[in-house]
């Protein structure tokens, strides 16, 4: 399916339309099934860019643990750029929203980092040192928070 086909409309989101609280839950209750934390971001929110949730569950499989396990770029921030990229692309038959799509990504990071203190799954867990930064599900749920505020921020330039 082209992102053409897909169905959502951006002027939709607003904060009304999210339900922060229950996509909170839900987000935690998938990593509490053994989601990574790139799907428990995306796959709440891919009934929002009119995405299929197993589809997103696969194709950012290989984003948790830092990157399939590397502990590089936290995939909870991953999952949020699935979700901008699936918000912001025009897709493959009109490739011209790249600018736009990653000045919503740098957003994404620049929040992310600002509230935490980094982007790095390693350096956010200090697997080296004693405390980390902070767990999984902190991470999952600022980069849910943050994830939302730019969709929101996305509906209204719509």
């Amino acid at each position: 399916m082209k992102q053409s086909e897909l169905a959502f409309d951006k002027a939709s989101w607003t904060e009304e339309a999210f339900d922060r609280k229950a996509l909170a839950d839900r987000a935690l209750a998938m990593h509490g099934r053994n989601f990574n934390c790139a799907q428990c971001v995306a796959c709440t929110l891919a009934p929002f860019v009119g995405a299929d949730e197993d589809f997103v569950f696969r194709a950012t499989e290989a984003l948790g643990g830092g990157m399939g396990g590397f502990t590089e770029t936290c995939g909870a921030i991953s999952g949020g750029e699935v979700i901008i990229g699936l918000a912001c692309s025009n897709g493959s038959d009109n490739p011209t929203s790249k600018q736009d799509t990653y000045a919503w990504a740098h957003k994404l990071v620049d929040n992310f980092h600002a509230r935490v203190g980094s982007t790095i799954c390693e350096e956010i867990k200090n697997i080296e040192g004693e405390a980390p930064l902070r767990g999984c599900d902190l991470c999952i749920l600022d980069s849910l928070e943050m994830t939302i505020d730019i969709l929101i921020q996305i509906g209204k330039e719509a």
